[in-house]
């Protein structure tokens, strides 16, 4: 995707809120809310994302960027050197505001740094577009705000978590 790199580097200059994902990598997914399948893959990425109230365009381009790019799949020889585009998998995306969770103060999460959900679910339905753009295809989605049970077989198992404003 030309420029990301011009729009993460406008990003990262701001500190504070970001898009925080984990993405695991699946031999199959599905996913369930009130007993009615909504999400069901084979070989994929799950994506799990969290955003905060001052999120913007530029965090959420930047991340679906870098998850179109990752290369996390094996290769014939073994080595995580495939991106999902080249194994023709697909990716779910589930918004979930306890990727925020901070647990600085007890033992009781606080969820404060969440984006509230009407400020969450465009910013969801905006990443959701812009993952689709990037990848090429269509991503199925959880009901947001629902309380859904996830199915996975995490294979690897790769699990790895990617925020827009520490990229390590």
């Amino acid at each position: 995707m030309p420029g990301v790199s011009a729009v993460h580097a406008q990003a990262t200059r701001r500190r504070g809120p970001a898009v925080r994902v984990v993405v695991q990598r699946v031999a199959s997914a599905r996913v369930e809310a009130a007993g009615q399948v909504l999400a069901s893959i084979g070989c994929g990425l799950l994506i799990l994302a969290g955003f905060e109230e001052a999120d913007a365009d530029p965090d959420i381009a930047w991340m679906s960027a870098k998850l179109a790019r990752l290369r996390i799949f094996p290769d014939a020889a073994g080595t995580m050197n495939r991106r999902l585009l080249d194994v023709h998998g697909e990716a779910p995306a589930m918004s979930q505001c306890t990727l925020l969770a901070s647990t600085r103060k007890g033992n009781r999460p606080s969820w404060s740094r969440a984006a509230r959900p009407e400020v969450a679910q465009p910013l969801f339905d905006r990443f959701v577009g812009s993952l689709e753009r990037a990848l090429g295809c269509r991503v199925q989605t959880g009901e947001f705000g629902a309380d859904m049970q996830v199915h996975l077989i995490n294979d690897g198992p790769v699990t790895i978590s990617i925020d827009s404003r520490c990229p390590e």
